[in-house]
């Protein structure tokens, strides 16, 4: 696919362009800040790099390519590799992960090589041992110097400039409760590109806070500097919390991408969805939704290796409408359907907030968009909430070739919670949701669509080799990994596996109450190749 990482501009100004803001007028904050350990990033030490190392004038690194920043997960450490806008990116086997001490430095190959996130690649390595530092060399033998490095549990990652110049910023660490606005007057905004020079920071006020989102009023002085190419120093937003310090920050505003000037909605009906590893679902899922009324897709890639940048490109060269958004951030399934919301208001007047394996099924076999419109004959409806219908493995034990909704025709008797088709323009300012629902502005409604015109079929439980994915790849905020001994009853594991990943023997047999064909049989009447009988996610498969 293409390199994308010039189609969003930059929020970049300098720190001179920020004393000339000091001053033109505008009043910087002095007070001393309190930092405590955590919100400290670790500072590169003077021997990431030997002498043997070094490197040279006409290296890939002197050419322009660095660390930008570094963050700690869980599981394993995030690199992000800064580019020149006119770099190529790197492959898998010009990148080592190299694991550094005072005394002693380790390689080993990156657990994966990202596409382009902004002006930066992502790699990911394994956590470096305790007392190492982790950084990467280039083609076997040039070892970039470490840059600052952050704990994921306590990091503003991502922001946005909305459409009335608010700035929208995505935290982890502030640990509020899920559903519920919070105290906005216990927090404060701040800019600045160095967040240790309490002289060079612009602060402002929190309009609103909720879950893993603050909304900021973004200062005047920032919104009139014209934006730069010159990304060396860029000006980053975090949060401060009243009584504590200052959270560490890579999230650099980026002002809504957006035609200027604003045009009229583009399309109808749109879906967004975040996917880790569903490659394989992806052209059905797309291919299907396109035949029913959807017609524009956002897809939020958290963390795939599975060759879904091909995927996409393939259906984008058959003028299907996709953009991938790499979204690296784990368990923030809510904050990226809020990122997703503010970037599909513009273009978008529904928005359907799905999984690629959940399927709006029409039994009347009436358009969506006709479907949507009958159900919004007032104007104060803002949001269609469908039933969830769960299908079992169906007797299977090998994933069906001809897809999930040919292939799994058994159900749950009664439906299991909703998911829902929203107007991003009427969403709540704080985007708070809980996946399956958003909050409306006052004034909105939603409606709950009866099952008899539309539900969603959810094939949640699949063949054993599918679904024991669902162990290891759980994205949501405020639901527990099913490796956890956390909540081990929720309806959001499947009753009776515990936590680990062991097939059941009657595995295949599970979850099978209802036979329910009524999507297979539509399908296979409106896809189907009258010659080959083959559907046309079968026939993309052989191609690729």
């Amino acid at each position: 696919m293409k390199d994308r990482r010039n189609r969003c501009p930059l929020f970049v100004i300098s720190r001179c362009a920020l004393v000339l803001l000091f001053l033109s007028g505008f009043t910087f904050s002095t007070h001393r800040l309190f930092f405590t350990e955590r919100y400290h990033p670790n500072l590169v030490a003077s021997w990431i790099t030997s002498t043997t190392e070094a490197i040279s004038t006409d290296s890939t690194a002197a050419r322009g390519i660095s660390i930008g920043e570094t963050v700690l997960f869980p599981d394993q450490v995030m690199i992000l590799l800064k580019y020149p806008p006119s770099s190529p990116l790197l492959t898998q086997h010009e990148i080592d992960c190299v694991y550094s001490s005072p005394n002693s430095s380790r390689r080993s190959s990156p657990l994966s090589i990202g596409g382009a996130y902004l002006d930066h690649q992502i790699v990911r390595c394994k956590l470096p041992p305790r007392g190492m530092i982790a950084s990467v060399s280039l083609n076997a033998h040039e070892v970039l110097p470490s840059g600052p490095t952050h704990d994921w549990k306590s990091l503003a990652y991502e922001a946005m400039i909305d459409r009335d110049n608010t700035t929208v910023v995505f935290v982890k660490g502030l640990n509020l409760r899920p559903g519920k606005p919070s105290n906005a007057s216990k927090f404060r905004c701040v800019y600045g590109s160095d967040f240790s020079n309490p002289k060079l920071l612009l602060r402002s006020e929190v309009v609103s806070i909720a879950q893993e989102i603050v909304r900021c009023k973004t200062p005047s002085s920032l919104l009139n500097v014209p934006q730069k190419n010159d990304n060396s120093n860029p000006i980053k937003v975090s949060i401060k919390i009243n009584g504590k310090g200052i959270l560490d920050s890579i999230a650099r505003p980026e002002f809504q991408a957006s035609p200027d000037p604003p045009v009229s909605i583009q399309h109808r009906v749109c879906a967004c969805t975040m996917v880790r590893n569903q490659a394989r679902f992806l052209q059905e899922w797309i291919m299907y939704h396109a035949r029913i009324g959807v017609d524009r897709w956002f897809i939020y890639d958290n963390n795939s290796d599975d060759d879904i940048e091909n995927i996409i490109e393939s259906l984008v060269n058959q003028n299907y409408k996709i953009t991938r958004h790499l979204w690296p951030w784990i368990k923030t399934q809510e904050a990226g359907f809020a990122h997703c919301a503010l970037r599909a208001q513009d273009l978008c007047e529904w928005v359907a907030f799905i999984d690629v394996d959940e399927f709006l099924y029409l039994p009347s076999g009436v358009h969506l968009e006709t479907l949507i419109r009958n159900q919004t004959s007032t104007a104060e409806v803002a949001e269609l909430r469908i039933s969830c219908h769960n299908f079992g493995p169906s007797g299977l034990k090998k994933i069906p070739p001809e897809g999930v909704m040919v292939g799994y025709k058994c159900r749950l008797g009664l439906p299991e919670r909703h998911k829902s088709i929203v107007r991003p323009k009427k969403l709540n300012p704080s985007l708070i949701n809980m996946v399956h629902h958003f909050d409306l502005k006052d004034g909105f409604k939603y409606v709950n669509v009866d099952r008899n015109l539309m539900v969603i079929n959810h094939y949640k439980f699949q063949v054993w080799e599918v679904f024991k994915e669902k162990f290891y790849r759980r994205v949501a905020t405020y639901v527990s990994d099913w490796q956890d001994e956390e909540n081990v009853g929720s309806k959001d594991r499947a009753p009776g596996l515990g936590t680990r990943a062991v097939e059941p023997g009657d595995w295949t047999s599970r979850f099978c109450e209802v036979n329910d064909s009524g999507l297979r049989n539509w399908v296979l009447k409106r896809f189907s190749d009258p010659d080959t009988g083959l559907l046309p996610w079968q026939k993309e498969e052989r191609v690729l």
